[in-house]
């Protein structure tokens, strides 16, 4: 996960509420990478992934007086970038991760590469199946390890509700895990 420097990103922020185009298109920066990942790993298209990336951070500078400062930045463009995932797949009539992820895996053993690829795969296909709210909550914890209390503000959802979503996310997965005989 990417590391954002909070003062910097409030630096900035106050600057951007000021009308500094500049300052913003810095917040943008910095923060592009890690809203292109959600979205596409929300999408698994790469074309929507960097529209829906942009649409958000539209969607921030359009609603910049709206953000009240009780969460941080991130999270609250973390949560437009799900909205704006979610409702894109419910307009598309589409499960999250309906489409396959080619993923290139970094390694010097190629039997290696080939059991993380087919296994991210699988883990990938097994993803695609959870409804789009659990598939969000399992991403946001299991993948950018955040805090339930992180998750919650992200998707502005209960904490229990949170921590519901992500226990059954788990155990789906340990169900489909034993049924393919992941275990090795």
């Amino acid at each position: 996960m990417v590391k954002i420097d909070n003062d910097r990103i409030n630096n900035l922020l106050a600057q951007a509420r000021q009308g500094d185009r500049q300052a913003f298109s810095e917040i943008v920066r910095i923060m592009m990478n890690p809203v292109v990942a959600l979205t596409y790993k929300m999408t698994q298209e790469k074309d929507s992934a960097l529209d829906l990336a942009q649409d958000t951070f539209i969607s921030a500078w359009e609603n910049l007086d709206s953000f009240k400062g009780e969460s941080r930045f991130y999270s609250w463009i973390y949560r437009i970038a799900a909205n704006k995932s979610l409702n894109y797949l419910k307009r598309e009539g589409r499960k999250v991760g309906d489409r396959s992820l080619t993923e290139q895996v970094a390694s010097e053993n190629p039997a290696r590469e080939l059991e993380q690829k087919e296994l991210k795969g699988r883990i990938l296909s097994f993803m695609s199946q959870l409804p789009p709210q659990q598939r969000l909550v399992f991403e946001l914890r299991f993948y950018k390890q955040l805090s339930f209390e992180e998750v919650a503000g992200h998707t502005d959802k209960a904490l229990g509700t949170v921590k519901t979503l992500y226990r059954e996310a788990v155990k789906k997965l340990r169900e489909v895990a034993l049924a393919e005989g992941w275990a090795q």
